[in-house]
């Protein structure tokens, strides 16, 4: 440990901790634009300048390591005058529109201004007029509004590996943009998301469809029906005032009536139904000699983009199986309409989703027309779509009454609802692969290998007999190289995979930290968020997807049997090789 004095507090700190760390241990707030937790600081913005005493040099408090008995002032006049100044000259460069910005009243820039009491111009404007790039299915790029932080540069290129945006041009000339300056919509972006949910302003934001689904809820020709995520019901609550990690489902199905839903389904259903779809794969390929192992999950669009664009070589050992949005937009329409007399051409199926990769996965092929009636999901809206949705309309969500799902398709499991956090597709699949392999229920249904933060998990199931399963957890895309060149090594060198499962999410934590949820998640609202889908999962009835009753209705009444023949003409899809640009 370390002596270092901040404002006159002498405090200890290891060795290694930045000025911008040892300050928040003593409640000192030092302004910055340019740090995230996520990312490793690079001091581009300059707004977190500190004085070391004695000393006329000013350092970067986000990437400058604290040293022995360094003596810190965070806050006097000068200080504050050259922060006002950067945050001054950022404006210049920067349009006025806040009330039309899709980030007003969450902009980070915005709340900078206010703090520093900003009321004039001092600079003469200076903009570019980039125009928008809306060519992607499911982010839009606002150049004009880009501050150079880097936040998106860096989480697209460190974090998630895709290497979709870089910094062109120097200078007042200098912008972000697709590698080689394409449009959006033809690089290698993968739609995860990440991008926007790291930037600070309104630069980069979600495909607003909400007008779109208004205008569904007002035709009286359509019948409009909702189905919600598993990691909704745990974020949602923050765009209210409430704690990360708060479930309070049963009033987000009461504010969807409100809204107009005629008909609210929950997609936790259909990761019970993935499971035994997926579950019943994985059994196959290992019974059957020469089958493609190990298998890997599929129920993330923005993976399945990287997997088509940088891993074709392994599209053999990807599961078939849909994702639930999917397998929930085909139930619908094929089923549940005929159930409920309803024309499956006059549905208007809406997902809520945590994810912005979700909006370009229900158009991603015909597959997703499996249902006969149109698109099987017509459109989908983010968590913070939904927010927005829910303050226009004047509801009052935390003064509803509890109300629930529709049946059959809303009822689910425990093992449902862990599809929202990392490890919980490999969690509920264990439950229930050890069920179809042994005909027994597992003793523990905490599959405690496959939780947690860290990168890449490993784990080894036993289902007896000498049978015993390898798995692997890897989210947060840059993690996943390690685990499938391993895979590649294998094959190249004719020897035994290393795993017989791997579950793959783009997103750190995975989907509760999707690129559509509400901004400003960290590693401890991802473990808040998270620690809200366990309870969940502990106090549901049923925690396996086999025993729900509403699943053994649906196959009984309609499908046949997991991976069977109506099940892959509905559940299932596949994949083809695409190139990084699109010519």
């Amino acid at each position: 440990m370390i002596n270092i004095t901040i404002n006159g507090k002498t405090l200890e700190v290891e060795p290694g901790t930045t000025i911008l760390q040892a300050a928040e241990m003593v409640n000192i707030k030092i302004p910055t634009l340019c740090w995230n937790p996520d990312l490793t600081p690079w001091a581009s913005c300059g707004i977190c300048i500190v004085r070391l005493a004695g000393s006329p040099k000013m350092v970067r408090a986000c990437c400058t390591a604290c040293e022995p008995n360094m003596n810190i002032i965070t806050h006097d006049p000068e200080i504050i005058a050259v922060r006002r100044i950067v945050i001054e000259l950022i404006l210049s460069n920067h349009p006025n529109d806040c009330l039309q910005c899709p980030r007003n009243q969450s902009c980070e820039l915005q709340d900078l201004a206010a703090e520093f009491g900003l009321r004039e111009a001092p600079y003469i404007k200076v903009k570019n007029d980039i125009p928008v790039d809306d060519s992607n299915p499911a982010i839009v790029l606002c150049p004009e509004k880009c501050i150079r932080c880097g936040r998106c540069v860096k989480v697209c290129q460190d974090v998630q590996n895709v290497w979709a945006l870089e910094f062109l041009g120097r200078g007042i000339s200098g912008k972000i943009a697709s590698a080689a300056d394409a449009p959006l919509g033809d690089s290698p972006c993968i739609k995860c998301g990440q991008c926007a949910a790291h930037c600070p302003v309104g630069a980069i934001y979600e495909h607003d469809d909400t007008v779109n689904v208004w205008n569904a809820l007002q035709d009286q020709e359509k019948h409009p029906v909702v189905q919600i995520a598993p990691a909704v019901r745990v974020a949602l609550a923050e765009e209210f005032g409430l704690e990360p990690g708060t479930v309070f489902t049963k009033k987000i199905y009461a504010a969807l009536r409100r809204l107009g839903f005629k008909t609210v389904f929950d997609t936790n259903f259909a990761a019970d139904l993935t499971i035994m779809e997926e579950g019943s794969e994985l059994v196959k390929r290992l019974s059957e000699k020469g089958s493609d192992i190990p298998l890997i999950t599929s129920c993330c669009p923005a993976w399945v983009d990287y997997l088509e664009k940088y891993y074709a070589d392994l599209i053999p050992n990807f599961s078939t199986a849909k994702s639930p949005q999917q397998m929930m937009g085909a139930m619908i329409k094929a089923y549940w309409a005929g159930k409920a007399g309803v024309d499956p051409n006059k549905v208007y199926s809406v997902s809520v989703m945590p994810c912005t990769a979700k909006k370009w996965e229900s158009h991603r092929n015909d597959d997703m027309k499996s249902a006969g009636a149109g698109y099987d999901v017509d459109i989908v809206i983010t968590t913070r779509e939904l927010a927005r949705m829910i303050k226009q309309a004047g509801i009052e969500i935390l003064k509803l009454d509890d109300e629930e799902a529709d049946s059959p398709l809303g009822p689910y499991t425990g093992a449902g609802t862990i599809f929202g956090v990392t490890g919980g597709v490999m969690e509920a699949a264990v439950r229930s692969a050890y069920y179809l392999v042994t005909k027994k229920e597992l003793a523990d249904v905490n599959f405690k290998p496959a939780r947690g933060l860290d990168g890449v998990k490993e784990g080894e199931v036993d289902f007896g007999n000498g049978l015993k399963i390898r798995i692997a957890v890897a989210h947060q895309m840059g993690n996943i190289a390690a685990v499938l060149d391993k895979i590649r090594a294998a094959k190249a060198a004719g020897k035994e995979a290393p795993y017989h499962f791997i579950e793959v999410m783009a997103c750190r934590g995975g989907c509760i930290a999707g690129g559509g949820q509400p901004y400003g998640c960290t590693d401890e609202i991802r473990k808040q968020r998270t620690s809200g889908i366990y309870k969940d999962d502990e106090k549901s009835q049923y925690r396996c997807s086999h025993q729900n009753p509403f699943i053994t209705q649906v196959y009984k009444e309609f499908l046949g049997e997991p991976g069977g023949h109506k099940a892959h003409e509905l559940l299932h899809t596949k994949y083809v090789e695409r190139p990084l640009y699109i010519k």
